[in-house]
């Protein structure tokens, strides 16, 4: 250990010895990272996605169509207004005289038409079913807005984390370039020169990595703006702006990893497949099922209406002819008509049958949507379970194993360089590891917090329980 050196054998101690303080501080920081400073602005996940639903414009243009299809279903189901009729019959050409021939009429005429059978009750009712499927289409819509919005924060945190991590060990390589070039000067120890390049190799290298993860984060913070602004919110929703402008390039998210609950986690813990069975009756629940249920038994009533092409179409129509005095001043009588109008069906085999096998054949397709989906929704849920289960795996091996090996590697070949036992370059290195470990555990961290919240999307009534905390996030 450090504390067990001999000072007055080894060469180059005092030297060395710099590097302690610096290694102590940049050690601690790694057990238990610094949080924000206090009074910072910071984004929280649930605030994050509580703003992305609220600024999200498909949602107002779902309710938008869903209000224009239940119109629709209303007007649908109404008789066709009556049409009437205003002419001039059997006019004399020869001298335009209204009463020189006993034909010649003002005509009124009224005609009304009724549709076939229940054609309109079951139009309207298959309106009503198509409409019933938006309020699903937007439980599923926020859903995703929740699961793709959780991705991007945990992404952006991500970055954001390995940054400070790096930023908070560069003193570090730093003091070890330092002491070489120190060492190399005075020529005390066994400093060489490409001990001096290797440690600012290092150091370009971490420059090069803190440039590369801050390009990643502000990508990353610039595709969460597209969820979060509000620009031209008043456009499309009733809601106006609230706030000053917000500055994305300095968007800072909250520095504590939220602790998701998992949904129906008694799934997860079968070393095999789910029983597909009970996959499907979690899944039928879900809205975007439940939408295409609805779309199924609109395509239901299709047929039914295509049906109705068998039965005829008839109307009634009435007409009153006024008729002016002859020329002797004799009165004549005015005319009155009435009449129903028919169309016979008849010759069915290439229209009225074409017509209901067409409606049969696109219900049968709209059912093997439902099935493809359910299908893709149950083998989507297994590659996630077994990435979780493999996930957990590797975080167990980290934080029991590999990290405490790691940091003890580290502080052994900083022990053994400083007490002329060991080689820079392995001391360089062995904290290059431990820090690239730590930056791997993060990203182990984040990646199972994003399969979580792919695996509650499944399961979720409702899309506020997909990043659900656990109770014990708070104690």
């Amino acid at each position: 250990m450090i504390n067990c050196i001999d000072k007055t054998k080894k060469p180059g101690f005092g030297i060395r010895l710099l590097l302690v303080p610096t290694i102590m501080a940049v050690t601690l920081f790694l057990i238990n990272p610094l949080a924000a400073d206090a009074g910072e602005s910071v984004l929280r996940l649930e605030t994050a996605v509580r703003q992305a639903q609220l600024n999200d414009p498909w949602l107002a243009g779902n309710r938008h169509s869903q209000d224009a299809v239940e119109s629709l279903s209303v007007a649908a189901g109404t008789y066709p207004d009556p049409k009437m009729t205003l002419g001039l019959v059997n006019l004399a050409t020869d001298s335009f005289d209204f009463n020189q021939e006993g034909m010649t009429q003002l005509k009124v005429g009224v005609s009304q038409m009724f549709p076939r059978g229940d054609s309109l009750q079951i139009r309207r009712k298959q309106l009503e079913l198509i409409g019933s499927q938006f309020p699903f289409q937007r439980q599923d819509r926020k859903a995703k807005v929740v699961v793709g919005v959780s991705r991007l924060w945990l992404d952006t945190y991500l970055a954001q984390e390995s940054i400070a991590l790096i930023e908070k060990d560069r003193p570090l390589f730093e003091q070890l370039a330092d002491v070489a070039e120190a060492g190399y000067s005075s020529a005390m120890g066994r400093i060489r020169q490409q001990d001096i390049i290797r440690a600012q190799l290092e150091l370009t290298r971490l420059d090069d990595r803190l440039t590369v993860l801050r390009q990643k984060q502000e990508t990353f913070v610039e595709k969460l703006s597209e969820w979060l602004s509000d620009y031209f919110i008043e456009e499309y929703s009733d809601q106006s702006k609230t706030g000053a402008p917000v500055a994305w390039a300095s968007l800072v998210v909250d520095r504590k990893l939220p602790d998701i609950m998992m949904l129906n986690p008694s799934l997860y813990s079968a070393g095999r497949e789910a029983d597909p069975q009970v996959l499907y009756e979690f899944f039928s629940q879900h809205p975007v099922v439940a939408a295409l249920d609805q779309k199924i038994e609109a395509s239901k009533t299709a047929i039914e209406l295509a049906r109705q092409k068998y039965k005829p179409e008839w109307g009634i129509n009435a007409s009153y002819g006024y008729r002016d005095d002859d020329p002797q001043g004799n009165d004549r009588s005015d005319f009155l008509s009435v009449g129903i109008g028919i169309d016979l069906p008849l010759f069915t085999g290439n229209r009225q049958d074409k017509q209901v096998e067409s409606a049969q054949s696109q219900a049968a397709a709209i059912k093997t949507e439902k099935w493809l989906l359910i299908r893709k929704m149950i083998a989507d849920f297994e590659k996630s379970r077994t990435q979780l289960s493999r996930l957990n795996e590797r975080y167990k091996l980290y934080n029991d194993e590999l990290l405490p090996q790691m940091r003890e590697q580290a502080e052994a070949s900083l022990t053994a360089y400083m007490n002329d036992d060991g080689d820079f370059a392995e001391a360089v290195r062995a904290r290059i590891a431990e820090l690239n470990a730590l930056i791997d555990s993060y990203a182990i961290d984040v990646a199972r917090e994003k399969t979580i919240v792919q695996l509650n999307y499944f399961f979720m009534k409702d899309a506020d329980d997909i990043i659900k905390e656990s109770a014990v996030t708070g104690e």
